[in-house]
């Protein structure tokens, strides 16, 4: 009786829904800085100490609570992402409120690639970005990444959790084969 090796992956079961999260605790920070920069702002409206005048004491107050909103809402979007494959689409979710928020077709899919080590400083900071030599990205902390190689010849980058296991379920739905696993090293 011959052995025949079987492929781990063989009695793996493509789920019908895949869901995968990151998230960067150190956009925290920046939202608790936005909010100080409002406090001063509002601080700043109710006991005007100033006597230069009520122009400059109005710059002063729109300035820090403008600047503290846009820092503040700016970092809470971007302090975890969502991402979700079915048989029709990718879907991104950035923040607590899902904005902002990106959906793919699979159809406009042309192959799903895992990069192990992204940082935002390749995509120049934290958030939604876009590079004209790379594509568009959601990044929220570094680390391992999913990367969509569309249709149209651009590229759509997303930093989260086990992203392998989301290259293989998009790969499924496309048809496309795994690529081999290197083999592990040895330790000689």
């Amino acid at each position: 009786m011959r052995e025949h090796s079987r492929n781990p992956r063989a009695d793996e079961q493509t789920p019908a829904v895949w869901t995968g999260r990151a998230t960067n605790r150190l956009q925290w920070v920046a939202a608790v800085a936005g909010a100080a920069c409002m406090a001063l702002g509002i601080t700043l409206a109710v006991e005007s100490p100033w006597t230069s005048g009520v122009a400059a004491l109005l710059m002063a107050v729109i300035g820090c609570v403008a600047a503290g909103l846009l820092v503040l809402f700016g970092t809470l979007a971007f302090v975890h992402v969502a991402v979700r494959v079915d048989d029709r689409a990718m879907e991104v979710r950035c923040g607590h409120i899902g904005v902002p928020r990106r959906r793919i077709p699979l159809t406009q899919v042309v192959g799903a690639d895992f990069a192990p080590s992204v940082t935002p400083r390749q995509w120049g900071g934290w958030g939604y970005r876009w590079r004209p030599e790379k594509g568009t990205a959601v990044i929220v902390r570094r680390g391992e990444a999913l990367v969509l190689r569309l249709g149209d010849g651009r590229t759509f980058t997303v930093t989260v959790d086990d992203a392998q296991s989301a290259v293989r379920v998009i790969r499924a739905r496309l048809g496309h084969p795994a690529p081999p696993v290197p083999p592990a090293p040895t330790g000689v």
